[in-house]
């Protein structure tokens, strides 16, 4: 688990974070060819529930045997603001897909709608499928690089506190707060000032910028002093690292 001397979420909580945050994913089987989901959703208990159509080829792939079939689940973040280039982080899921009994399908389709209340899960037993994929290993790729994280610690971490809100919360920011962002900007490197700032991510750690370049694209994270714990910290850590502590927050009108 992270420490209070943490910068940035471990690996497993980026690998967690991702996941909740990715809208698209594909399942890989051997075979055939790869399979869009209409739903994915990591479990607390760190397997990966999938939803199907009926009859796809993954579906039918899945049930070939009682030990099920081995898979990988691609899953694509996606920045919730237009960039030119979108796409935050990969995680591939490796490990074993198995079916869900007809019997068991809406009762667990059930448990996932409390955690993730995915309209497409009305959809089970009427055109779609459940599967359920257990983990062996993921591989998080971002701008930091790639990294391999056990099963176990994917089912210990959880995603960031402020995972659910990041989408709108970077989206205020970006239309709302230009003079906040030009603060922010002063803290880049010289050569990356004259590119256009964007922000990319926030965490409970800190915030990162994406300046799109003539050279290309940059993303640089600027640590807070301190994790923030709710809302108003996150606020005040934004505005302290723009240096101005006393500007409004940035809530919504």
């Amino acid at each position: 688990m992270p420490t209070k001397s943490s910068t940035s979420p471990n690996a497993a909580e980026r690998v967690r974070s991702a996941c909740a945050h990715a809208e698209t994913s594909v399942l890989a089987l051997p075979g055939i060819e790869p399979t869009p989901t209409s739903v994915h959703h990591l479990r607390r208990c760190g397997d990966v529930v999938i939803a199907v159509p009926t009859g796809s080829a993954a579906a039918l792939t899945a049930k070939s045997g009682p030990a099920g079939a081995p898979a990988v689940l691609e899953l694509t973040d996606n920045a919730p603001l237009p960039l030119r280039e979108p796409v935050r982080a990969l995680v591939w899921l490796r490990g074993v897909v198995r079916t869900v009994p007809e019997n068991a399908e809406r009762a667990l389709a059930g448990e996932v709608a409390a955690e993730f209340p995915h309209p497409q899960l009305l959809d089970v037993g009427h055109g779609a499928t459940l599967l359920r994929l257990v983990i062996g290993t993921a591989v998080l790729a971002d701008a930091t690089g790639a990294e391999s994280v056990p099963a176990a610690q994917v089912r210990s971490a959880r995603p960031d506190p402020f995972c659910q809100m990041e989408a709108a919360w970077l989206q205020h920011l970006d239309a709302d707060h230009p003079e906040l962002l030009e603060q922010l900007a002063r803290r880049l490197p010289p050569r990356l000032r004259t590119g256009e700032v964007r922000p990319l991510a926030v965490d409970r750690y800190g915030l990162t910028l994406r300046v799109e370049g003539h050279d290309g694209d940059h993303d640089v994270r600027l640590s807070f002093t301190a994790p923030a714990e709710d809302v108003e910290s996150l606020s005040r850590a934004i505005r302290t690292l723009a240096g101005c502590p006393f500007l409004n927050g940035l809530r919504h009108s």
